[in-house]
Parts: structure tokens; sequence; C-alpha cells
């Protein structure tokens, strides 16, 4: 822009109002891409490496086609509602992950920190309340002490939502409410915030690295588990309504049109008013045809999947199963919000400064330390949520709850999806197209009835490509750069 307008003449550079000056300085910003444009400009950021969910995608539509060819079972509707289900929990663990990732960190403890939260919520219920008789006095009053610690350390990192969090979850822990649902998920939240409080001020203000210290944490958080639960135990919450229905209960057939229409309504008003908007102004924008297309393809396939989850799909004829499960908005939910705070916030923008360039972003006058650790508590807090949907899909919390296999395919699932390992690039659909992906490789390779060995064999060699693509990419495009 600087030596456009120096080679500017000085006639039009004196003429302020000119439309020629205009244009002059500002051309990058008002010139719109016709469709051929636009396209030939997306094939050329694949070829520079900036391929995005691209693989993750063409990879989720492989594997979709492989196991319909070797299953006549895996396109059955009571099958894909059931894979939805499935995958949830890893995918919202995921979501939480993709925020530390895009610092160039990594939370190795977020299964096992889930995992804890599950193991608060199912002690919270199966004691009726009475958290103090199920932990015994010691054990009650270090947990009280833990989320007072998190508390302080919160509000030393001026993280206030935190603290006030923390605080919350020991009025909660201590206030022996009787056994209810929403209590339980609230206080499972609380348990997963105050861990993230704890995590981001040893990585951020210690200067500890996030490997060491979230491998620690992980031991640190199973073994809380055991001592919750009990080596061998079981807290079942499959008795309450409310908590089984999370991963088991669907909408109505009524409540499920209604999601289509906000879902996809909301996106439409925001995509067109948005585009539509940058037109009036002048500004830079995808060409209107894809746009609609964009669009019009979402719609479609959302009515198309909405009036399937509304057929009945029960393999029993005298039972009826029908509408979109309740993980279905759920998923969506944190997807949208995740998505408007990286896109249209202040944090997130940080966070990909943060990401980007650390001390560029400090000089910038970015509170990193904050930033650091808030993604930790964003973390934390978004995998105690996905405790309570894995804990409702299989009803009951153990010792195992959150184990490797968890953290595994929650980094996984961010990673395969696009997220970069490197910090600085990644969304949250990132997670949900990874989880995506994980959800059918275990899905389809239990149709086919292949042993654990051969899931984990895939899901590893899955991952291995993903973070090669991720680090060929970034090669590529560091040589486009220089």
């Amino acid at each position: 822009m600087t030596e456009t307008s120096s080679s500017a003449s000085p006639d039009t550079a004196a003429d302020p109002a000119s439309g020629d000056a205009v244009i002059a300085d500002f051309g990058i910003d008002t010139t719109a891409l016709s469709t051929r444009e636009a396209v030939r400009d997306y094939l050329a950021r694949l070829r520079g490496g900036q391929l995005g969910s691209l693989p993750a995608l063409l990879g989720l539509v492989a594997l979709m086609v492989m196991f319909t060819v070797l299953s006549d079972v895996f396109l059955s509707l009571h099958n894909l509602a059931n894979l939805l289900a499935q995958g949830a929990g890893q995918t919202i663990i995921a979501m939480g992950i993709v925020f530390v990732l895009l610092v160039g960190e990594i939370d190795l403890s977020a299964g096992t920190a889930s995992g804890a939260a599950g193991a608060v919520l199912a002690m919270h219920y199966v004691e009726n309340g009475n958290l103090l008789g199920g932990m015994g006095s010691t054990v009650f009053v270090v947990f009280l002490a833990a989320l007072a610690l998190a508390a302080l350390l919160a509000a030393l990192l001026r993280i206030w939502v935190g603290s006030a969090v923390s605080v919350l979850g020991i009025v909660l822990a201590s206030a022996g409410i009787p056994a209810n649902p929403w209590v339980e998920i609230l206080l499972a939240l609380c348990v997963g915030t105050a861990i993230g409080c704890i995590t981001g001020y040893l990585v951020a203000r210690i200067g500890m690295p996030s490997f060491v210290v979230t491998l620690a944490l992980f031991l640190t958080w199973q073994g809380v588990i055991l001592q919750f639960i009990g080596e061998g135990g079981v807290l079942g919450i499959s008795t309450s309504p409310v908590l089984n229905a999370v991963a088991n209960g669907n909408l109505s057939t009524l409540g499920s049109w209604a999601l289509y229409v906000v879902a996809v309504g909301g996106y439409a008003a925001i995509t067109l008013g948005g585009h539509f908007r940058r037109i009036r102004r002048g500004l830079v924008t995808r060409p209107t045809p894809l746009v609609l297309t964009k669009v019009g393809a979402l719609a479609v396939f959302g009515a198309v999947a909405t009036a399937l989850l509304t057929v009945n799909r029960s393999p029993n004829p005298s039972v009826v199963i029908s509408g979109v499960p309740y993980v279905v908005p759920i998923v969506l939910g944190l997807l949208v919000l995740g998505t408007y705070v990286l896109n249209r916030t202040r944090y997130g923008r940080h966070i990909y400064a943060v990401g980007g360039n650390r001390e560029a972003a400090r000089r910038a006058g970015i509170d990193v330390t904050r930033i650091r650790a808030s993604v930790f508590v964003v973390c934390s807090t978004t995998a105690a949520l996905g405790a309570v949907v894995y804990s409702s899909k299989v009803g009951s919390v153990d010792p195992q709850a959150g184990g490797l296999n968890t953290l595994l395919f929650a980094v996984g699932a961010a990673v395969i999806g696009g997220a970069s390992l490197f910090g600085g690039r990644g969304r949250v659909s990132d997670a949900v197209i990874g989880g995506t992906v994980l959800a059918v490789i275990a899905n389809g390779l239990g149709l086919l009835a292949q042993p654990a060995a051969v899931v984990s064999i895939v899901t590893g060699l899955v991952l291995l490509l993903a973070a090669t693509v991720d680090a060929l990419s970034r090669r590529r495009a560091g040589a486009g750069a220089r």
C-alpha cells in the first residue's frame, strides 16, 4: 500500500477525495474476485501448503465409502445416530484442546481431568449430595483446598471468571444439596475450570513446559479418580433420567426441525448478511455464487439429515426411537460459541497472535501470560463437559474414565481435523471434523468385528499421517514465504 501511494501522481495524491486516489491506496481492499479468480486463489493456497481441513474431509469421505461397501449396516439410520453419540465426548474434549494447540502448547491431562470431573459428578449423584461422606473428611478437605487454591491462582492471573467458578465449586461441594442432575453438571464444570486454573498457572506464570506439567497432572488426576471411586469400583448414573438422556436421548420431531431452522437459518442470516454488507461497503468478499452454493448445500444436507433422523430407527418393532440426538445441539452450540470467540472477539485474535509469534504479541501489548493460562481453563472446562457426555453414554464412571485412549483420541481429533501442533493455526470446526473421522474409524471397524488392536493401529497411523501433512504443509508454506 505504501509503494502504491508513493507512485501516484502528485495531483492525485494531493486530492484525497479523488476516486483514483482511493483506488490507488485501497485497491487491495475494494477489488472483488470473480468466481474463477476465487477458485484459482484457493488452488494457489493449497499448493502453498494451506490445506486446512481438506485432507481430513477427503479422508472422511473415503472412510465412509469404504465402510459402506464392506458393511451393509454402516449406513443404517440406527448406526449413524449411534455414531453421533459415540464420538461426541471425545469431540467436545478436542474442541477445548484446539485452544491450547493454537498457542503452541499441549494438554496431556485433559482426559484424566475430564475423568476427575466426571467422578465428582457421579459421586454427588450416588451419595445424594453428601460429598463429605463419599470422600471422607481428609480427602474432602483437600478437595475444597484445591478449589480454593485454583480460585487464588486464577485471581493472581486476573482470570476472574475462573476464580469465580472455582469459588462456586466450593459452595456447591460443601452445601450438601441433594442429588440434582443440573447441580451435578454445574459442579463438574466447576471442577474442570479449577483444574485449568492450576494447569495454566504452572505453565504460564511459573514457566514450566506444558508437556511436563500436563503429563504429571495426567498421572495426578488418574490417582484422584482412583481415590474417589476405588480400584474396581463403579459409580452408576444411568438411573438419572436427565444424566442418561444427555447422550442417549433425542429431540422430538418438532424439536428436531426447530433445531434445523435455527441452525441453518442462523448460519444463512449471518453468512449472507455479512456478505452483502461487505459488498455494499465495497470490501473484498467471496463471490456471491460461491456463498449461495455453500449456504444452499448446508440447507439441503441439514434437511436430509433431519428428515432421516426423525424416522423411527429402532431395530425393535415395539420400540420407537426417532429425533435428532441431544448431543447434536450440544456440539453445534459449542461449535458456534468457540468459532465466535476465536473469529469475532479480541480474546480470539490475541490467541492467534500469541500462537503465531509470542514475542511479537508481547511487544504489541498483549498479556501473553494471561492468554496462555486462559486457554488451559477453556480446555479443562470443555473437557469436563465432555465427561458429562461420555459418562452419560456409558451410564457410569469407573477408574479408567478419561484414560489414555480418551486423551489420545481427543488430541488426535484436533490434529487430524487440521489444527497445527506448532500453534497459530486451527479452528474449533477442525475438532468436529477430526472427531467424526475417529468415530467413523472406531464404528466401522467395530462393525467389521476387528479387535481393539486393529482399531488402535489404524487410529495411530491416521494421526501420524495428519501430523506429517501438518509438518510438510508448514515447510511448504515457509518455503513459499521465503
